[in-house]
């Protein structure tokens, strides 16, 4: 079992910032396409970032590019999410998720791509 954690949510004001970070414990965790996922009140859960197991590969969905910048750090563990220049409409919890999979490094973009979840955490922009 991959047991992914988020951290880092809390609330902030338009324009501001905040960094997400995913653990996910285990030697393999390298070898995994991981991705970023939000979902808000009422609506489906949307695709926000994803990157290679080595890091060196990243996909954006365009309502967050130039934005946003997803990271990993293969040594801990662990996956970030830099926000910036948030927006209320950046609101939603915010998901971080594992493919263990045989992607063979394919990023996916859709939630079905994506077999292990962490429990999400807030964020909330305010105006």
């Amino acid at each position: 079992q991959v047991q992914l954690v988020e951290s880092g949510g809390g609330l902030v004001q338009a324009g501001e910032s905040l960094r997400l970070s995913c653990a996910a414990p285990g030697r393999t965790f390298s070898s995994f396409v991981m991705g970023w996922f939000r979902q808000a009140p009422g609506k489906e859960r949307e695709f926000v970032a994803t990157i290679s197991g080595s890091g060196d590969s990243t996909k954006y969905a365009d309502s967050v590019k130039g934005r946003f910048t997803v990271s990993r750090d293969n040594a801990k563990n662990t996956v970030y999410l830099q926000m910036d220049s948030l927006k209320p409409e950046d609101t939603a919890i915010y998901y971080c998720a594992a493919d263990g999979s045989l992607s063979l490094g394919y990023l996916g973009n859709f939630a079905y791509d994506y077999q292990h979840w962490g429990q999400g955490t807030q964020v909330t922009v305010s105006s």
